[in-house]
């Protein structure tokens, strides 16, 4: 396993004071370089004729390598530190999110008219036509994001209050990529039942639900059921939010390499959630291949207690990961570190496409095989071709609410991930280059449009 890239994940400020005199800075930057550490932003905070104090910004790879990188400036002669930040932790200190009025209370007259007794007709004309919820409240424009806090990103199940800052960041994003206002439901109960009692009875307030973090098999029934019993769209992101990248990613892949999608032979390493989901979306896409693994190997028919989501793609072969990659096209992990070889991949047949999507380790390190994959794709940000969710789910909701989809469906994913792909022209498309950058304003623009046009086909538009 090579070392990770230094990244802004495990970013520090150190505050310095050295020696006005010239070299003693770059004896900082020398250290830091020395300790693997990516040197950032310098600011001159305070200088006099003998002294000037600086702060220094470092992105790390760990938090044991940031403690080293400190620790390295520490022992250099003549320089103090005086503090060191973790920007990570500072960037959360008292939240990310916050509730703004969208109206300005400045006299009676308003508050008669927001609140008592004028908003009382507000309540009697919904009452009278339970429609006008979607235009005199905030419901036409806000997401719930649900979680017990069971499966946390890698981490497991790390509960309620430790999922918070997870679901504060998706609502930022929502916010921030789509407009949409969300909200964090953490919820201190890991009980199938009463998490489905519980979003059914807040689903007046909201125009959607997004699943986040409950681990499989229960988000599979949570989901299932909330879409069977509330009329508002219910969209699980670990599963169809990375199925529909991961699909988008892989239709412009294959085009690089001149393959099919009927004709290659995909194996997921991975049987959770997402990749339950990804297998599901690409069959409907016209997969025909698949083998999936989990952490005892292939998932075959002769396995005894499977899962229904594993007996839906086993299979009458047995064996290892190592034998499922034999001579395969395309390898997609969504599982755990370190779990692909340099020899595993060169036993997959000519110009393989490898999508190994473990945060914050993926199951190959890229540098390992950049001579041996045609395409190479990780759920890391400062590698290329990220498969990120936030790709798909502003833009899913941002269709759903708007057209205010009842439901949102399996053709619609197909059409989002389809819309993801075509925003990278042929001419450009490139190894590096398969998939378009979260921050390329028109990705939530066309998902939005592409689901709003399956929702019209499937029915399930209201508006």
């Amino acid at each position: 396993m090579v070392d990770l890239t230094p990244n802004p994940s495990f970013s520090l400020t150190i505050r310095l004071q050295l020696p006005n005199t010239a070299g003693m800075l770059a004896s900082v930057t020398q250290a830091i370089a020395k300790a693997g550490g990516n040197l950032g932003e310098i600011k001159l905070i305070e200088q006099t004729r003998k002294i000037s104090s600086r702060e220094v910004t470092v992105d790390a790879a760990s938090t044991e390598h940031a403690e080293s990188i400190v620790q390295a400036v520490k022992e250099l002669e003549n320089i103090k530190i005086i503090n060191v930040y973790d920007r990570t932790f500072n960037l959360h200190r008292g939240g990310k999110i916050s509730i703004h009025s969208k109206l300005q209370l400045t006299n009676q007259e308003d508050l008669a008219m927001a609140y008592t007794p004028g908003v009382g007709r507000i309540c009697n004309a919904i009452a009278s036509d339970p429609e006008q919820v979607y235009s005199l409240t905030i419901k036409n424009n806000t997401v719930a994001i649900v979680t017990d806090g069971s499966a946390i990103l890698g981490l497991g199940n790390l509960g309620a209050q430790a999922a918070l800052p997870v679901m504060e960041g998706k609502a930022m994003l929502f916010k921030e990529f789509a407009g949409i206002d969300a909200f964090p439901i953490c919820l201190a109960n890991q009980d199938t039942e009463s998490i489905i009692e519980t979003v059914k009875n807040i689903s007046p307030v909201f125009g959607g639900v997004n699943l986040e973090d409950i681990s499989a098999p229960r988000c599979f029934e949570i989901e299932n059921r909330l879409r069977q019993e509330i009329d508002i769209p219910v969209f699980h992101d670990d599963q169809h939010g990375t199925a529909i990248v991961s699909l988008a990613a892989l239709i412009n892949a294959l085009k690089l390499v001149k393959k099919s999608l009927e004709d290659v032979r995909i194996v997921i390493n991975g049987a959770g959630a997402a990749g339950v989901a990804i297998a599901r979306l690409l069959r409907k896409a016209g997969a025909g291949k698949i083998v999936m693994c989990d952490s005892k190997g292939i998932i075959s028919k002769d396995r005894p207690n499977l899962t229904g989501q594993k007996r839906e793609f086993a299979v009458v072969t047995a064996g290892c990961l190592a034998d499922a990659l034999s001579g395969a096209d395309i390898f997609l992990g969504v599982s755990v570190p370190g779990v692909v070889t340099l020899e595993m991949v060169r036993s997959m047949a000519t110009d393989p496409i490898v999508m190994a999507m473990a945060n914050p380790i993926p199951e190959i390190q890229p540098e390992l095989v950049a001579d041996d994959v045609a395409v190479m794709a990780t759920g890391r940000s400062d590698y290329p071709n990220q498969i990120n969710n936030v790709l798909a789910f502003p833009g899913v909701f941002r269709g759903a609410l708007d057209c205010r989809a009842s439901a949102i469906t399996a053709n619609m994913y197909l059409e989002a991930a389809s819309a993801i792909a075509s925003l990278i022209k042929a001419t450009d498309l490139d190894p590096e280059y398969i998939i378009p950058s979260v921050f390329d304003e028109r990705v939530v623009t066309a998902v939005a449009g592409a689901v709003q046009r399956a929702a019209r086909q499937d029915g399930v538009a209201c508006r």
